[in-house]
């Protein structure tokens, strides 16, 4: 199962469009982006994914439809879960809010091109030798498990490996320059922010290993997966900046998350044996997911009243 060039076309058009008018209009200035106008953005950014999703539908029928549907929640869920990790990296270099849009634009472009290499090589492998999707499966277990026992509060951005490479060959300024990536004093330096886009795209390299793997789990599709996959990371900047002020407020999610990949691991692991069709993955990823939300919404309604 293949997708038309002509879905190709419109894939690359709608991308290329909506990536010139939200970084290239609406948020050319650097400001900061208050919840109201990130729950907007989200609201819009899943809204055009859906319309997309229809589009799919239509020119490639209903079961390509719900693989993209069933692979933009799961990406968009792990998603979620790495707003943790951005909270602490912006915290780490003393991000002003104003300037951590432009962090994140510039970070949506790499994880855009980034993702695209690894998903045809993903896609290739598993056409290629069928046997990697049962590694993908115990990829995937394994990660699930340590999602559920890891604390990511002992996340140290500082002592990225990429950043830490990246100052060998790159000396940094230790004040920040506003929006600049670059400056020149008597030579030409990276500044904090720099090093922030650093640990943001290496963390989206660590985030792919987990995501890519489960929506190759729901198909191998390769316009199916780039295309939900990208679909997601374009709103990710938006759900940062709704989810940011109220990360606490989901204390469970990261455990519905663990068992998405969890079930997706074991699906693929029982893929020779025993099929699961889509719709049964879709249905456990929006039923585990919603549970997770509503567990995490009850526990934090219960401390305040605790609390109260």
């Amino acid at each position: 199962m293949s997708a038309p060039l002509s879905m190709w076309i419109v894939f690359v058009a709608v991308i290329g469009l909506l990536m010139y008018v939200d970084l290239g209009i609406l948020n050319r200035k650097s400001h900061a982006i208050g919840m109201k106008e990130a729950g907007l953005m989200v609201l819009g950014w899943v809204g055009i994914a859906l319309c997309f999703n229809l589009l799919v539908w239509w020119r490639m029928g209903a079961e390509p439809a719900l693989m993209f549907l069933t692979g933009y929640i799961i990406e968009y869920s792990l998603s979620m879960d790495n707003m943790f990790v951005f909270v602490m990296i912006f915290s780490y270099f003393a991000v002003p809010a104003q300037y951590q849009p432009r962090v994140l634009h510039w970070g949506i472009i790499g994880a855009v091109l980034m993702r695209l290499i690894l998903i045809m090589a993903g896609v290739r492998l598993v056409l290629a030798f069928s046997w990697i999707i049962y590694v993908f499966g115990v990829i995937l277990i394994y990660t699930a498990v340590k999602m559920m026992t890891h604390d990511s509060g002992s996340v140290d951005p500082g002592g990225n490996p990429v950043l830490r490479l990246f100052k060998k060959f790159m000396p940094f300024t230790a004040e920040p320059h506003g929006e600049k990536f670059f400056v020149r004093k008597g030579g030409l330096f990276a500044t904090p922010l720099f090093a922030t886009l650093l640990v943001v795209e290496a963390s989206d390299l660590i985030f792919a290993v987990d995501s890519i793997p489960a929506i190759l789990g729901i198909t191998q599709n390769a316009f199916i997966v780039y295309s939900s996959n990208v679909f997601a990371i374009m709103g990710l900047r938006a759900l940062y900046f709704m989810l940011a002020g109220m990360m606490d407020m989901f204390c469970y999610l990261k455990y519905g998350i663990g068992v998405i990949l969890l079930f997706v691991g074991v699906k693929m692991l029982l893929s020779g044996v025993f099929h699961i069709s889509t719709g049964v993955s879709l249905a456990v990823v929006v039923l585990v997911l919603l549970g997770s939300v509503l567990a995490s919404l009850a526990h934090s309604k219960k401390n305040r009243e605790t609390n109260a």
